[in-house]
């Protein structure tokens, strides 16, 4: 069988493609893995010891530039706790967060109240969560990520990297593994 030849147009777009998928794979995979959720290979130290001391530091891609930045400007009442930090660090955490901030389809629009944990991706990848399990000792709440997830503190929230928290009774760990 003889194949048609290629245009010198689509070979361009085929080299570029290729380039693309090898470039990705040198960088570690990040344009194939859908790493658009990971925490940057570089975060910012500041972000990271001060908003980590009481969660998971997020991944900034979780939420549009918008949703952090008003909970940069709402620090005084964060979820019920006065998270307040100096004005140039607070500036230092926004312009990073705002650098760094989810684009595109996914961050289009902010989540109510701008809680990562009430975005429609957030519920639909733990809808199958009772409310019981959230109040586990060893969760507390579904913003403690690393109660479940394994490589949260890295950013990475796969399915196949989970880890079953203390407490659950029978019947949740089955729901657990179907």
């Amino acid at each position: 069988m003889r194949y048609p030849t290629l245009s010198p147009l689509l070979r361009r777009r085929r080299a570029g493609a290729a380039f693309l998928v090898l470039a990705s794979l040198v960088q570690g995979g990040s344009a194939l893995a859908g790493d658009h959720r990971r925490m940057p290979v570089d975060p910012l130290p500041e972000y990271v010891q001060e908003c980590g001391a009481c969660h998971v530091a997020y991944p900034p891609a979780l939420l549009p530039a918008a949703s952090w930045r008003r909970q940069m400007e709402g620090l005084d009442k964060h979820y019920r706790s006065d998270a307040s930090l100096e004005p140039a660090l607070v500036a230092r955490i926004d312009r990073w967060l705002a650098q760094n901030a989810g684009e595109g389809r996914r961050a289009a629009e902010a989540p109510p109240a701008d809680r990562i944990t009430r975005s429609a991706r957030f519920e639909r990848k733990h809808r199958g969560i009772e409310p019981a399990v959230w109040r586990l000792p060893s969760v507390k709440s579904p913003a403690q990520c690393a109660a479940c997830h394994a490589g949260a503190e890295r950013g990475e929230f796969d399915d196949e990297d989970l880890r079953l928290p203390a407490g659950l009774n029978a019947r949740q760990r089955r729901a657990w593994n179907d």
